[in-house]
């Protein structure tokens, strides 16, 4: 799987990075976690440069996190939160989640939207409140983009590394990509099957 991913990116370069840091906000099995460090090694070897794959993961992870900014102010809260509740099972979000992010957000607002970016599980959500509470779009590109940068930065600086011990882990880096990619795809079959029992059960 690893080397499926990285053929993917490295023939894709900054683009393919940039879609699926996007798709990462949108659909939880793929992590920035796994897609960023990948673009790293890539660079580290000089398949990709390392400016467009760090810029490509910002661009991807800031247009990602304006989808739901945009969704939350066109749709308002209680529009928002019914559709949560009726279609969230597919995004892994229930209506409990987002009401959550917004209490977090009212207590940090701009240090909210800045550290959320890093934070897995907020990184999405934090978007949501941020457009539901008015935030000028202006100062929440500016908080999201700086957040995004500093998680892009060291989720591909993790992969450059990488490159020079890749003579020791290359036996077992495409196993262990596997076992995390299955169990991430597990587990958001569990997440959908759990959260559609649960409203079934209401």
């Amino acid at each position: 799987m690893f080397d499926f991913i990285s053929s993917w990116i490295e023939a894709g370069g900054a683009i393919a990075v940039a879609a699926l840091m996007l798709l990462e906000n949108v659909f939880p099995p793929i992590p920035s976690e796994l897609v960023m460090p990948m673009a790293g090694y890539l660079a580290a070897t000089g398949s990709l440069g390392v400016v467009a794959i760090f810029l490509g993961g910002v661009a991807g992870s800031v247009a990602g996190a304006w989808l739901w900014y945009w969704a939350a102010i066109r749709l308002g809260r209680v529009r928002l939160l019914d559709w949560i509740g009726a279609h969230g099972h597919w995004l892994t979000l229930t209506r409990a989640d987002v009401e959550g992010a917004l209490r977090w957000f009212h207590r940090h607002r701009d240090w909210g939207v800045f550290l959320g970016r890093m934070v897995p599980g907020v990184r999405t959500l934090i978007s949501v409140p941020a457009g539901l509470d008015g935030m000028g779009l202006g100062r929440f590109l500016a908080l999201t983009t700086a957040g995004s940068a500093v998680w892009v930065a060291l989720l591909t600086g993790a992969g450059y590394v990488l490159e020079a011990q890749y003579e020791r882990v290359q036996g077992w880096l495409n196993p262990v990509t596997n076992v995390i990619l299955g169990g991430l795809v597990l587990w958001y079959l569990w997440r959908v099957f759990a959260i559609w029992r649960g409203k079934k059960d209401v």
